[in-house]
C-alpha cells in the first residue's frame, strides 16, 4: 500500500508517527517496520535564513518526532537541549533573540546549509539529513525552490516602530511568518498571507508522483491556511490532487471550535473562514464539487455538524481526534485509513 501524507508542523508530525505505528501494528514487515510505502509532503512555507543558515521548522519538526528525538513537552525542537550558542549570537547583536536554535538543532541546520551551498537541491539535502534517523517516511519538501511564507498587518499597534518594513502608523507591513507567529504570538491581525518565490516554485521531485500513484492520499490535521494551504499554492500539486484515482481523507485541526494547537484561529480569520470543524470542511471542499477532499473526519465532540458537512457533498465521520498519545494518533490514523478503504470500495 502506497500512502501519501500532506502535513506540516506539530500536528502532521503526530499525525505521521500515528500512521506509522498503525501500519507497523497492522502491516508488520517482520523486521519493526511496516510493509506500506508512506510518503509526507512537507510544508517548507515556514522556511527562512538565519545567521546564514536554512531553517526548514516543519521538516524538522516531523523528523524530530518521528526520529524520538522532539521535545514533547514544548512540543518543537529537540529534547535535552542546551542553547548556548543562541545565547553567544545574542550577545553578537544578530540572529533573532526571540526565535532561539538548540545547539543539537543547530546541527541539523549547518549541515543542510552545507548541502544547499555545495549544489544539492532542499530534497537532496532533506534526505541526507533523514536518513541519519531511520524514520520509515520519506519526507519530500513540497519543491525545492523557496516559497517563504510573509504576512501582512496593519502597521498600526505592529509594537516595534516599524522593525519589520519601517512603514509608519496605519501602513501595511510585511513580516515573515515565523516572526508573526513566535514573536507576536499572531496577535497582530493578519490583512493577508503572501507566499514569495511561489512563481518560481515547481512540485519536488516525487511529489506529484507520490499523489497520483498512491493508494491513499490523507490530509493532516495541520493548520490549513499555512500548513496545507501553502502546499496546494505550489504549481502542481492540486491538480496531482484533483487527477489522482487515490481517495483523498482529511483531518480537522479544529475541535470544539477552538484549534488543536497553536492559533490557526488568527489565520482562518484573515482569510474569512470560521474557526470551526464544518467550516474548514467546507473551505477544501468536496472533491465532487471541485474541492480537495472525499472524506472529512471531525471529533466527535463536533458530530452535530455531520449533516451540514454531508450535504455539502462530503463524507464525514465523527472520531476521537484528540492525539495525546501515540496509541490515539495511531487509532485516529487506523480511521483516516478505513474510511479511504470504504471509499476504494
Amino acid at each position: 500500500m502506497k500512502i501519501t501524507v500532506l502535513a506540516g508542523g506539530v500536528g502532521g508530525a503526530k499525525f505521521l508517527r500515528g500512521l506509522r505505528e498503525h501500519l507497523r501494528a497492522t502491516l508488520p514487515d517482520g523486521q519493526g517496520g511496516t510493509t506500506a510505502e508512506i510518503t509526507a509532503i512537507v510544508n517548507t512555507g515556514d522556511d527562512l535564513w538565519l545567521t546564514g543558515l536554512r531553517v526548514c521548522p516543519d521538516l524538522d519538526s516531523i523528523m524530530y518526532t518521528l526520529g524520538g528525538a522532539n521535545d514533547e513537552e514544548r512540543g518543537w525542537g529537540r529534547h535535552g537541549e542546551s542553547e548556548r550558542v543562541s545565547t553567544e549570537l545574542t550577545e553578537y547583536g544578530v540572529g533573532w533573540p526571540w526565535f532561539t536554535l538548540g545547539d543539537l538543532d543547530l546541527g541539523t541546520h549547518i549541515t543542510r546549509s552545507h548541502l544547499l551551498r555545495e549544489g544539492r537541491t532542499l530534497s537532496e539535502a532533506t534526505a541526507h539529513v533523514a536518513a541519519r534517523w531511520n524514520l520509515g517516511i520519506t519526507l519530500l519538501p513540497m519543491s525545492d525552490q523557496p516559497v517563504e511564507t510573509h504576512v501582512v498587518v496593519a502597521g498600526e499597534g505592529a509594537g516595534d516602530g516599524g522593525a519589520a518594513g519601517g512603514a509608519g502608523a496605519g501602513a501595511e507591513r510585511s513580516m515573515h511568518f515565523e516572526e508573526w507567529w513566535v514573536r507576536y504570538r499572531a496577535g497582530l491581525p493578519a490583512v493577508r498571507f503572501e507566499q514569495r518565490g511561489l512563481e518560481e516554485s515547481v512540485a519536488a521531485p516525487g511529489v506529484v508522483e507520490a499523489i497520483l500513484g498512491g493508494d491513499v492520499v490523507l490530509v493532516a490535521p495541520s493548520n490549513p491556511v499555512v500548513s496545507i494551504g501553502t502546499i496546494l499554492t505550489v504549481p502542481g500539486i492540486r491538480s496531482a490532487l484533483e487527477n489522482t484515482a487515490a481517495p483523498i481523507v482529511g483531518v480537522s485541526p479544529i475541535i470544539s471550535g477552538a484549534a488543536v494547537r497553536g492559533m490557526a484561529h488568527a489565520c482562518l480569520s484573515a482569510i474569512g473562514v470560521a474557526t470551526a470543524a464544518d467550516a474548514v470542511g467546507l473551505h477544501y471542499g468536496a472533491r465532487a464539487s471541485g474541492g480537495l477532499l472525499d472524506a472529512w473526519l471531525v471529533d466527535e465532540s463536533d458530530s452535530g455538524l455531520l449533516p451540514g458537512l454531508a450535504e455539502a457533498g462530503l463524507r464525514v465521520v465523527a472520531v476521537p481526534l484528540w492525539m495525546n498519545s501515540v496509541e490515539h494518533a495511531a487509532a485516529l490514523a487506523g480511521a483516516a485509513l478505513a474510511e479511504a478503504a470504504l471509499l476504494r470500495a
